[in-house]
């Protein structure tokens, strides 16, 4: 009796990986559905993101599917910033890694988008930059 319950916390740990795993793959399946046809595309800890027609949108996984956060057209794009996550507006220095936020600010309006690694976002905004100027 006591060898079986020595095995008892193992089985424990196989579920709960496996719970775990299931989620995962569920989740990326539901952002692969969700970002086809997208120019530029992310999926971090801190939530999914994408480019398509002209349009940056980020949603966050919720529930089991994606739910959409915010939306920012990057014709309007006229700076991007990269900032400490939850620190204010601190900006974040160049040697800077780990979580992150992107402000992204055009035509009055501001929003934030927050990245779980800062290099990422650093490519993120060299692509969104040479993405904002559309052709009149």
């Amino acid at each position: 009796m006591s060898h079986g319950l020595m095995w008892l916390p193992l089985l424990v740990a196989f579920v709960v990986l496996t719970a775990l795993g299931w989620l995962e793959r569920r989740r990326q399946r539901l952002f692969l559905e969700w970002a086809s046809e997208s120019e530029l595309s992310k999926l971090d800890g801190s939530g999914a993101a994408r480019l398509k027609d002209g349009w940056l949108e980020w949603s966050s996984f919720e529930a089991g599917k994606l739910k959409q956060e915010g939306r920012f057209e990057v014709c309007k794009l006229e700076l991007v910033e990269l900032l400490a996550l939850s620190s204010g507006d601190a900006p974040l220095t160049d040697e800077s890694h780990g979580p992150c936020r992107l402000r992204l600010i055009g035509s009055g309006d501001q929003r934030d988008l927050a990245f779980a690694d800062a290099d990422r976002a650093r490519d993120w905004i060299e692509q969104l930059m040479s993405r904002s100027r559309c052709e009149l």
